[in-house]
């Protein structure tokens, strides 16, 4: 078990060792307290480190047996914490720079092809790649040095992957895919399905070719059972460092810019740009060919149907500014209230 002295943590962190209030007796030996683990803050015991990441919880905070918890600044002029307390400019990214210190090692898998795996001819297998049971790969693909292919996997002709790519146990990466170096993609992923296209011809859908790829830039962790189409011609993209979570759709010749976060069950319908910095939030819709600017942020469940600035936050199923969406919630929560006013009104003429 892992255990470390409360200033070497400090150090870790760049954080202020501060003592409990009334507690000064104490301050002198606290740089030498040893903490064993981490852990959320109402489940923390003595020994172990917490945060407090939003003033929300700030009830939970003062109520915690934690022996220290992680508070910014303003949080510790609030005060009322029922132990030391390690002040550090960011609590939420200094807790998990603290949690990977106790974080178990991760699993390593072994070097080479396993015995059961497919393995076309003329496949380019990069130094210390790891190649698991019941993998596929077909022929043309090139995979980069320490890529991990995880069991039963399947990778399509003429992909590339690029250095030390995760691929987790049952991803399908179709055919002519580009992944760059440390992508990470969880099981039950799809990458480079074909997009949804489809012509209403004799009384029937007729089919339209989906004849583009897909590319995924450097640092792009994608989440379970997202599914990410080819492009009908050119590409999809994923830009660099952007993070996808589990049951994403992101449909054909779709861009999203680099460092973007899509959250949960959130749909992009074909041919939208999204620009760098985008947040979009779990249950959020897009429609087709829209662009959505740098930075902007798209509220849960909302609904696109057209462009969105660059840096501005919309909310709601016709996209309002967050503003105006919330004061709209506001009163419809009144009509019923103003619905017995207007009544009463009428009967009294």
């Amino acid at each position: 078990m892992s255990v470390f002295a409360l200033r070497d943590l400090a150090a870790k962190v760049g954080g202020e060792i501060v003592a409990k209030p009334g507690d000064q007796a104490s301050a002198a030996s606290l740089p030498d307290l040893q903490i064993f683990g981490v852990a959320d803050l109402a489940g923390a015991r003595e020994g172990q480190l917490s945060f407090l990441g939003n003033s929300r919880y700030l009830q939970a905070a003062q109520r915690t047996k934690a022996s220290v918890i992680l508070v910014s600044p303003e949080d510790r002029r609030v005060g009322g914490f029922p132990c030391a307390v390690l002040v550090v400019a960011s609590p939420s990214l200094a807790f998990s720079q603290v949690a990977a210190l106790f974080a178990p090692e991760p699993i390593r898998f072994p070097v080479g092809i396993h015995p059961t795996a497919v393995i076309a001819p003329g496949v380019v297998v990069g130094e210390g790649a790891s190649i698991q049971p019941y993998a596929v790969i077909e022929a043309g693909v090139r995979i980069g040095a320490r890529a991990v292919i995880g069991a039963g996997s399947y990778i399509g002709h003429g992909s590339l992957l690029g250095d030390d790519v995760f691929i987790h146990p049952r991803v399908t990466v179709r055919d002519s895919s580009i992944l760059g170096s440390r992508v990470v993609l969880h099981s039950g992923t799809v990458v480079g399905s074909d997009g949804f296209g489809y012509e209403f011809k004799g009384g029937a859908h007729q089919k339209i070719p989906q004849t583009g790829y897909v590319q995924i830039d450097d640092d792009v962790e994608i989440g379970a059972n997202a599914a990410i189409d080819r492009g009908r011609f050119g590409r999809t993209w994923i830009g660099k460092g952007t993070k996808i979570d589990n049951l994403v759709q992101i449909a054909h010749n779709v861009v999203v810019g680099a460092h973007s976060i899509i959250v949960a069950q959130a749909g992009i319908s074909g041919s939208t740009i999204l620009g760098n910095h985008v947040t979009l939030a779990g249950q959020a819709g897009l429609a087709g060919h829209l662009n959505i600017g740098d930075g902007a942020t798209i509220a849960a469940q909302s609904g696109i149907a057209k462009d969105v600035p660059a840096k501005t936050v919309v909310a709601g199923r016709h996209a309002l500014p967050l503003r105006e969406s919330l004061k709209i919630e506001a009163l419809l929560r009144r009509l019923p209230e103003l619905f017995g006013r207007v009544k009463a009104i009428e009967e009294k003429k």
